[in-house]
């Protein structure tokens, strides 16, 4: 019998200020590591909430941020997954998910669909990703998507068939009506196209902002759609132990991923 792994996921509430929020990574990478996690998953716009234009902080913040966080990783042997912004070369930013260990592991994905939703257009300001992407981490392969996504079943369907038994979805849910139950109802349907857990880690609620950028309710899903573990909605580091056998156990039950037709 193999030992779980231990996962954290940060819900944090970012500001407009990079450095205050490098302060929040370190403060809260250390608190996981502490706890046993292997793996601590940050939100999207981690390293600058979202705002009218975030190229101005991408070009003057991100080369410090891809500096620091593999050294946060390293200092607390942990994977790091988190939020970035970084220059793209048409004049826009990349709205990229960083993965690294500090040693051998670094890897990136970009968000593919970008939030033209609800009066917002994401793609403003941002040039979308065009690959999907999954990375060998502790053991495990681990599938790398952001917010939007969640409501597009077929990239965690295409993740799953490639063998990732955890999804990273590091998020900043817009707050709206029934936005909070859109987004545990995705996430959890998500971890059951994929078969896998899917770590939905949202930015946390911000009561005083116009419109918060994040509603918390940061989740743990299974791949029967089971809540594993779930925050509120304030800052809040949750901890939980991933059994990833039960990953192999609901394809081989309900093998899904290789019956389809399409």
């Amino acid at each position: 019998m193999t030992e779980p792994m231990t996962v954290a996921l940060a819900q944090v509430r970012a500001t407009r200020d990079p450095a205050t929020n490098l302060d929040l990574v370190r403060r809260f990478t250390a608190e996981a590591a502490g706890r046993g996690a292997g793996l601590v998953v940050f939100p999207e716009a981690t390293m600058v909430r979202f705002g009218p234009d975030p190229r101005e902080a991408a070009e003057e913040w991100s080369e410090r941020w891809l500096a620091a966080l593999p050294e946060i990783a390293r200092e607390h042997g942990v994977v790091l997954v988190a939020g970035i912004f970084t220059p793209s070369d048409d004049g826009r930013v990349r709205n990229r998910v960083l993965v690294t260990d500090g040693q051998a592991t670094e890897t990136h994905y970009d968000k593919i669909h970008l939030f033209d939703a609800y009066e917002t257009k994401e793609s403003d300001h941002t040039e979308p990703g065009d690959q999907l992407v999954d990375v060998e981490v502790l053991g495990t392969r681990l599938g790398l998507t952001t917010c939007y996504d969640v409501r597009f079943a077929d990239q965690f369907t295409s993740l799953g068939r490639r063998g990732c038994q955890i999804i990273c979805l590091p998020t900043a849910w817009a707050d709206g009506p029934r936005k909070a139950e859109q987004w545990e109802l995705l996430v959890r349907a998500r971890a059951m196209d994929a078969q896998a857990f899917v770590l939905g880690c949202d930015q946390a609620f911000d009561p005083e902002a116009r419109l918060s950028f994040g509603v918390g309710g940061s989740l743990v899903a299974g791949p029967l759609g089971e809540v594993i573990a779930q925050a509120g909605s304030d800052e809040e580091l949750l901890v939980a132990d991933l059994d990833l056998a039960v990953v192999d156990r609901a394809r081989g039950q309900v093998p899904v991923l290789q019956a389809s037709r399409r």
